[in-house]
């Protein structure tokens, strides 16, 4: 059985449809459809259910599946395992961040380090998804909570401090109360994290105008006058147009934790990448 076709088993299962599945491994969906009808010939078995609801696995599908994916596992081991042997300065490294990290903390560090290594290409990939380091997803990521998994190399990188911000010139809300502030949050499928929580026991008259998932979002619809937000320091303090307000009790903080697969662990780019982060970035400040 060709590895390769597996693969592309594994991507059609997962997506649903030839079109993901082709996004996903950079191919063409008439390949992806070759491929697969290959894979079921030289089994002898249909593999996939189409419908108008995409491929959905039929029960001999979901039999393979489970040894696909073990399969993969063992591809995957054998990638970091090499890769992590690299010791030359050249070649790729996958750094994951959220999208205000790696545009107002990591792209400056990621400039430094291109001029001082040209040789490594540093893909910056901003998502809110968690990556998935064993399957080389990213070789490196940075997130706002530890990994649980026993595989995975990790350290808190700092302590980020949060603070509320409105647009510059304009009077504080009153703590307490905030009757007539309006103000800018998270969206409602983030209505848990610590910062929400805080606006609303501080300012529980207010009114909540706007939400949004993405941190200069909210930035730059308080320097339009919008209403006030809870941004991080390193962030808020550097957006034009904005107005730090020290309220207390202060918004609670947030820890920025790297990480990378234990196998990467000799990875040279990987190391000198997180050396000159570590060198970069201290006490919530960039050097």
């Amino acid at each position: 059985m060709d590895w390769s076709d597996v693969r592309i088993f594994l991507a059609v299962a997962r997506s649903g449809s030839l079109n993901g599945a082709a996004q996903r491994l950079g191919l063409s969906q008439p390949t992806m459809g070759r491929r697969v009808r290959a894979l079921e010939e030289s089994t002898g078995q249909r593999l996939f259910q189409r419908g108008r609801e995409g491929f959905q696995l039929t029960d001999e599908g979901a039999s393979v599946l489970r040894h696909a994916e073990r399969m993969e596992e063992e591809a995957l081991a054998i990638e970091r395992q090499l890769a992590g042997q690299g010791a030359e300065l050249q070649g790729l490294l996958r750094v994951s961040s959220s999208d205000w990290f790696g545009l107002h903390v990591l792209s400056p560090v990621v400039a430094r380090f291109a001029a001082l290594h040209p040789g490594v290409r540093i893909d910056l990939i901003t998502d809110a998804r968690f990556l998935d380091l064993a399957r080389r997803e990213a070789d490196l990521v940075f997130r706002i909570r530890p990994s649980e998994s026993p595989e995975v190399v990790q350290r808190q990188l700092l302590h980020m401090t949060y603070a509320l911000y409105g647009p510059a010139g304009a009077p504080p809300p009153i703590a307490g109360n905030g009757e007539g502030t309006r103000l800018i949050t998270l969206d409602t499928a983030l209505e848990d994290l610590p910062d929400v929580h805080w606006l609303q026991t501080t300012f529980p008259a207010a009114t909540f105008a706007l939400g949004s998932n993405n941190r200069d979002v909210q930035a730059r619809l308080c320097a339009l006058g919008v209403g006030f937000a809870v941004l991080p320091t390193l962030l808020g303090d550097a957006f034009p147009g904005l107005e730090r307000h020290d309220i207390d009790p202060v918004p609670p903080g947030r820890d920025v934790w790297f990480a990378y697969h234990q196998d990467l662990r000799g990875l040279a780019r990987l190391r000198a990448f997180l050396d000159l982060v570590i060198e970069s970035i201290g006490d919530g400040t960039v050097l």
